[in-house]
């Protein structure tokens, strides 16, 4: 570690010591916390699962028809009962984890880079980059998400790209292991959704860099790069935490929308595409499945939000420092 290194010293940070035990300190998020560890730990086990299916050539259980019990109510063997196929209620929705959490975690990571990118340089350059920053997240801030999404989906999944772009989003979700029309999800929501952060860390960055210690390492040397990365960035993780944990859970409630319209995944388990599939036999009392879809989203949603409130209570430097 050169001089410069050791003698600036940072002011405020997200990962001093104990902020990860004030995090479990805070009663209301210890469940929550655990929620979501079960969650990932389901969308891992799935993943794997359905990596091992498509190389063994094996029919995934979540997949398995029984025509003599379609749409049948909660039984011994079928605890939410099955599907106009005859398919498990309880497993597909098990299984459609691995549909949320891996859109929840690519969006809300392209989302968190892009607002991050963004945020820093306008916000420590000023000027002209700053102008540009500010022209290009108010031009994303004027588009509508939903719609944005709905239409870059719509485009991919009715093949309406050009051939290399076709050939691209192809090679994409093969690498991925999921549905063409998931990389459009994907992307959409995370071109869409990194404006709020990147506002936020482009106003801390201002502030930041007026700083007596970004001042002395500025004095001492230090490139511009290193200052954003080891003396700004770090003051600035609370809030791509916070972000990413609550992006995370609009990015699922997103999938679900986009699912049941259709324009989601559409051979994988989604809860969005079981209460689509459900729908129509609610209203003759088939419950089962729209009740599991919807009750599996809520518990993850609520349990994101949750540990979202946490995260800023426990990792926000301000609280940290007593201030």
């Amino acid at each position: 570690m050169n001089d410069a290194e050791t003698a600036v010293q940072v002011e405020e940070t997200y990962s001093e010591p104990g902020a990860w035990s004030r995090l479990w300190a805070i009663r209301y998020a210890r469940v929550p916390i655990l929620i979501c560890v079960l969650f990932f730990v389901f969308a891992l086990g799935a993943e794997c699962y359905a990596v091992y299916c498509v190389k063994t050539g094996t029919t995934p259980v979540y997949q398995v028809q029984n025509p003599e019990l379609r749409n049948h109510a909660p039984m011994k063997g079928h605890i939410l009962g099955t599907d106009y196929l005859g398919r498990d209620v309880l497993l597909r929705a098990v299984f459609a984890t691995r549909t949320a959490v891996k859109v929840g975690v690519v969006a809300s990571l392209i989302s968190a880079l892009f607002g991050v990118v963004l945020g820093l340089l306008g916000g420590y350059y000023g000027g002209k980059v700053d102008a540009a920053v500010l022209w290009i997240y108010s031009t994303f801030a004027s588009i509508p998400s939903l719609l944005f999404i709905l239409a870059f989906a719509l485009l991919v999944s009715k093949g309406f790209l050009s051939p290399p772009l076709e050939a691209a989003f192809q090679a994409f979700s093969r690498a991925m292991n999921t549905e063409p029309g998931m990389m459009a999800v994907y992307l959409g929501i995370g071109l869409t959704g990194w404006v709020p952060l990147c506002r936020v860390v482009r106003a801390e960055t201002l502030r930041l860099r007026t700083r007596p210690y970004v001042t002395a390492a500025r004095a001492l040397g230090v490139t511009d790069r290193g200052i954003m990365l080891r003396h700004i960035l770090p003051n600035l993780m609370h809030l791509v935490i916070v972000y990413f944990t609550m992006r995370f859970a609009f990015a699922v409630m997103t999938e679900v929308i986009v699912s049941y319209l259709g324009l989601g995944v559409k051979f994988e388990p989604s809860w969005g595409l079981m209460i689509s599939n459900g729908q129509s036999l609610f209203w003759r009392g088939a419950w089962w499945e729209v009740a599991a879809a919807t009750g599996f989203m809520f518990v993850l949603v609520l349990a994101l939000n949750l540990t979202g409130d946490a995260l800023r209570d426990a990792l926000d430097p301000r609280h940290t420092s007593g201030k």
